[in-house]
């Protein structure tokens, strides 16, 4: 099921039946949430006229990513990026995207997300899990450092391997913020009392969403670089990608190191 290979010079897992690409990610521990010095550094953004709007709201609810806290990560695998179009394919052939019309394109699943989820032989990032590899060992807005991120952060379409490459970040992850993805945990606008561990949070109601930039694109100068941010969550509206996690293939003790040794 699984053909260890390398992508863009790093190590990766292939899915063999589906093509989908994974990485590795290395067990560790990170601080969660949106911290003081984040938050500082998006004040400094604002001051600087890097903002395009009055930032109040989004201090305002600043809250819902906090306290913030430390959390121990097991290791695990993580798509490469979000299923494509060609991807959701494998599973839901008949499936059709209203966003792209491009099969290396992200597909943004609405009413049929349920039915991928039942026929994926995986599981859902809990947000912890996406958060950690979102930051890959960075404390700052993005993996990038705490500047504004600039549209050449979003990724939507994957066929173009060289921009794809060029996007990852240090677990080899692309496109981290783009889309809007699903991730295990219930909605709880808030961390408090949330485990120490990346076990997702579970219960009724809707589901957490991480990222969301390239939903938003062309941005139309509404402060949508802010849904970039590694530590930015919201609950679930309309539509969600996928980007899918799977369990450290058995025997690979070289991918629980986080290494390519």
């Amino acid at each position: 099921m699984w053909a260890r290979e390398t992508v863009a010079g790093r190590t990766a897992w292939r899915h063999t039946p589906s093509g989908v690409v994974f990485r590795a990610v290395p067990g560790g521990t990170f601080r969660m949430g949106l911290s003081d010095a984040e938050l500082d550094a998006v004040r400094a953004i604002e001051r600087a006229g890097g903002a395009d709007d009055d930032l109040t709201s989004f201090f305002a609810g600043a809250d819902r990513s906090r306290p913030v806290r430390e959390v121990r990560v097991e290791p695990f695998l993580i798509a490469r990026h979000p299923l494509t179009v060609a991807q959701v394919r494998h599973w839901l052939p008949e499936y059709e995207d209203d966003f792209t019309d491009s099969p290396s394109g992200t597909a943004r699943l609405e009413d049929d997300v349920d039915d991928l989820l039942e026929a994926l032989p995986f599981r859902l990032p809990s947000e912890a899990e996406w958060e950690y590899a979102a930051r890959a060992g960075t404390t700052t807005l993005t993996f990038r450092g705490d500047e504004r991120p600039d549209e050449d952060q979003v990724l939507d379409d994957f066929a173009d391997e060289e921009r794809t490459a060029a996007a990852e970040n240090a677990f080899g992850l692309a496109a981290m913020g783009s889309a809007n993805e699903i991730c295990a945990d219930v909605w709880i606008p808030h961390f408090t009392d949330a485990p120490p561990d990346a076990r997702p949070r579970t219960g009724d109601g809707p589901r957490v969403v991480r990222g969301g930039a390239a939903d938003a694109h062309p941005w139309q100068g509404c402060d949508e670089w802010l849904l970039l941010l590694s530590g930015i969550r919201y609950e679930i509206r309309d539509f969600t990608a996928v980007r899918p996690v799977a369990s450290v293939p058995a025997g690979q003790g070289h991918a629980e190191r986080g290494d390519d040794a």
